[in-house]
């Protein structure tokens, strides 16, 4: 089993020589980790809508988790419902962070992400995920290179620092409109503010619409010198 511990780039090298298909590598996740050792950590954007349906093909037992911050979107969450429905047998766990929104107004003021919103991705988003991780060999992740240029490095397997653990990235060399060609296709539920200028979606007082020739992510974090949560960051 490849693990943190176990990590080489020829070992890694070794598995994608053979698996250089999204699919292929949903499948090898899937046979290299049993389910109590991998989760797929999904916000529901339009990537997360397409590896759930991958997933199902490869794993109908499959785990799922969302990061509630309790700031979301009322279409994400009922987006959920909806893929809940759909997918009876995967597993899909809301995992909330250990302090209500009201709790952290007490410690650190009213809104948070407006005055530190590092502090708050990593109360609400980093802490969560790193308990759910700390027994899991690997984690799955919607990641592609396009989305910026902190991601256009991505690899189908990773050596994941922050977390110790594998992250595997399938859709790595899938364009947005491939992701949106294939929810056209499969007929899939998807979050109605992708149709509203909204190619990435995350808490609601940190998301905009994306305006004329913006990049995908350009919408978050909107004045302030951040574009990611701080799952993909190694520090």
């Amino acid at each position: 089993m490849l693990t943190y511990e176990s990590w080489n780039e020829e070992t890694a090298t070794s598995v994608l020589a053979e698996k250089l298909d999204y699919l292929d590598i949903l499948k090898w996740a899937y046979g290299e980790y049993p389910n109590n050792e991998i989760v797929y950590a999904c916000s529901f954007g339009a990537e997360g809508i397409v590896l759930i349906d991958l997933i199902h093909k490869v794993n109908k037992d499959a785990r799922i988790i969302f990061l509630d911050t309790g700031l979301h979107f009322k279409e994400t969450y009922e987006l959920i419902e909806t893929v809940k429905n759909k997918y009876p047998s995967l597993t899909i766990e809301i995992v909330k962070p250990n302090n209500s929104l009201t709790e952290q107004s007490k410690w650190y003021g009213e809104e948070l992400w407006k005055d530190n919103p590092n502090l708050c991705c990593h109360l609400r988003k980093v802490t969560p995920l790193k308990e759910i991780l700390s027994g899991k060999r690997a984690w799955i992740s919607g990641l592609r290179r396009e989305q910026s240029p902190l991601r256009s490095k991505t690899k189908f397997i990773n050596k994941d620092e922050k977390f110790n653990n594998i992250k595997i990235c399938p859709l790595i060399h899938w364009t947005w409109d491939d992701i949106k060609t294939y929810i056209k296709i499969n007929n899939l539920p998807y979050n109605p503010l992708h149709d509203n200028g909204y190619p990435s979606i995350g808490c609601a007082p940190c998301t905009l619409p994306v305006q004329e020739n913006g990049g995908s992510r350009s919408g978050r974090w909107t004045g302030h010198s951040k574009s990611e949560c701080g799952l993909h960051i190694s520090y």
